[in-house]
């Protein structure tokens, strides 16, 4: 039986529940979680790209930027004019730069309500990520599991307070958040890789039906037989493909909201998305276009911050240098532009001070922009907790404020009643009293 609160604002449109998002998702336990995520990824990442392997060519374009080109040309390309005096920098630093390029153009687009922007930059993204697996496969392995491993804690953490939040209305504190997302790790961790695994598996399936084509005479006829299983293998596949790719968002929140394991929590995902395929594309389409509003919002904001920061140390810092093209407050600290927070650095001779100046600004620039990318992280865990809240409702009609409660458990025994052994030296003590005679009384 479903208790607890129900939505009823207009009926069946739910939708506004995810313009709660915003605030949740700035909300400082968060921002601290997914701040010091981000830290951790992207200094094993930077540490990883002392291995410097990706080629960039004299005209300024990146390995990846060729393959996105000619795909089909590619490996020919890096035989015959990959020379060992090439430049070459880190895959990290390159996917970093190319997904932020993609995410600002979707970002556009979504604002602009152009959906084959969208799709042509969500399209080059996992390009990118074919490239990297396919000619970068030892350091992908490595770096996306230290991923993983690190988003399974703060992206667990994250969905589990705004469970709480949207179901309770509580805010629970970092420590339990954290608590909480490491003692279910390992759902979080292989949630999202157990289709992977299936998909793989099933693929094997195929593959070993295959290779019994190679034996002389029989292999046609082995093919021919067992086509219907390789079909309905090919079909299984697909419907993994789909329901994973629709439904991954909601992995996270269904082990943070119901406590679920990783097949518990794709088999939730997965029939969210089935049985109420459209809804599920509302909802994710709303939570988009107000994801792409919040957070032009929010760089608006930093970037009026350092503009008028710097617009008042520009008046303070009133020496010249002598000779030189650029101010003082130019070689420290760049200009920032609305896209590029960081701003250009100038080509201009820096004595020992200024080098030292300089270093320590773009240390708290980056310290800022890195809480612009955390905000980014915390909106998409809540708004796809508050989804998987939304889409429960309808799917499973449970209500929103039904929880998994982890410390369940451990209070039982504290709520219990006292077991008949305590109550035996007072049953004992009543028995012993001794019953008055006649002649007592």
């Amino acid at each position: 039986m479903v208790s607890g609160k129900e939505p009823t604002l207009f009926g069946d449109f739910l939708f506004p529940k995810i313009f709660e998002t915003f605030r949740m998702s700035i909300q400082p336990t968060k921002l601290i979680i997914t701040s010091l995520a981000l830290a951790v990824i992207c200094l094993a990442g930077w540490l990883m790209d002392f291995n410097k392997t990706v080629v960039t060519k004299s005209e300024g374009l990146t390995e990846l930027q060729i393959y996105l080109l000619s795909p089909d040309t590619f490996k020919i390309f890096i035989e015959k004019n990959v020379q060992p005096e090439d430049e070459r920098i880190g895959v990290f630093s390159t996917l970093w730069h190319f997904s932020s390029e993609k995410f600002h153009g979707a970002v556009k687009s979504v604002i602009d309500l152009n959906i084959t922007g969208v799709v042509e930059n969500i399209i080059d993204f996992f390009r990118a990520m074919v490239w990297a697996i396919l000619y970068h496969f030892i350091y992908c392995i490595i770096y996306f599991a230290i991923i993983l491993a690190v988003i399974s804690v703060a992206g667990g953490a994250v969905c589990r307070i705004t469970a709480l939040q949207f179901a309770k209305g509580e805010k629970p504190g970092l420590t339990e958040a954290l608590r909480f997302s490491t003692k279910r790790f390992v759902s979080f961790f292989t949630a999202p890789l157990a289709p992977v695994c299936i998909i793989i598996f099933i693929g094997i399936f195929i593959l070993l039906l295959g290779l019994t084509g190679n034996i002389p005479y029989a292999g046609e006829l082995l093919v021919g037989i067992s086509m219907p299983f390789v079909l309905i293998a090919g079909a299984l596949i697909t419907v993994i493909l789909i329901g994973a790719f629709a439904g991954f968002n909601l992995l996270f929140p269904a082990v943070a909201y119901d406590g679920s394991d990783c097949f518990d929590a794709i088999s939730r995902s997965f029939s969210y998305v089935y049985a109420k395929p459209w809804r599920m594309l509302l909802y994710t389409a709303v939570a988009a276009i107000y994801g792409s509003i919040c957070y032009v919002f929010v760089r608006f904001f930093v970037f009026l911050m350092l503009i008028v920061t710097r617009w008042f140390l520009e008046i303070a810092i009133w020496t010249q240098n002598s000779g030189r093209e650029f101010d003082k407050l130019s070689v420290i600290w760049p200009r920032p532009e609305f896209m590029k927070l960081l701003g250009s650095p100038v080509s201009a001779t820096r004595i020992w001070s200024e080098t030292t100046g300089a270093f320590l600004v773009h240390i708290f620039l980056l310290i800022v922009v890195g809480l612009l990318v955390s905000f980014i992280i915390s909106f998409f865990f809540s708004a796809n907790t508050i989804i998987y809240a939304l889409m429960r409702y309808k799917v499973d009609n449970t209500a929103i404020d039904d929880i998994y409660m982890q410390f369940a458990e451990e209070t039982e025994p504290m709520t219990q009643e006292p077991k008949p052994g305590l109550e035996e030296p007072q049953a004992q003590e009543s028995e012993s009293e001794p019953t008055p005679s006649p002649e007592d009384k």
